[in-house]
């Protein structure tokens, strides 16, 4: 319990925030969720339909968790970023793919001469 008015004012707030902010992150959740799961059912299958409608509704909620400030944009912007990803790669397996990580840098040469 808080000690001070403050406190629990502050507590009261972080209440509030909380109950207007768990939908909203529930919903990004279950939607991402739905797409992966959809993703997977049609990676055997082939109907890649359903496949883009739920990840519209992922891409939708995780805009609008990040806009709302539920979610920081940068971990909205990674989420997206894997499942587009996953189904880029699932849609098309014979696509180039860039490698995830830069190559090292060429190694400098020291002026001891």
């Amino acid at each position: 319990m808080p000690n001070k008015a403050q406190a629990e004012k502050y507590l009261r707030a972080s209440r509030r925030r909380q109950m207007r902010n768990k939908p909203i992150r529930t919903r990004a959740r279950t939607t991402m969720r739905a797409a992966l799961e959809a993703l997977d059912a049609a990676a055997g299958s082939g109907e890649w339909e359903a496949v883009e409608a739920a990840i519209g509704s992922a891409v939708q909620a995780l805009d609008q968790a990040a806009s709302g400030g539920v979610i920081h944009a940068n971990n909205a912007a990674r989420r997206k970023s894997r499942l587009l990803r996953r189904y880029s790669t699932l849609r098309n397996p014979d696509a180039p793919r860039r490698p995830r990580t830069r190559p090292p840098e060429p190694a400098k040469e020291s002026a001891t001469a």
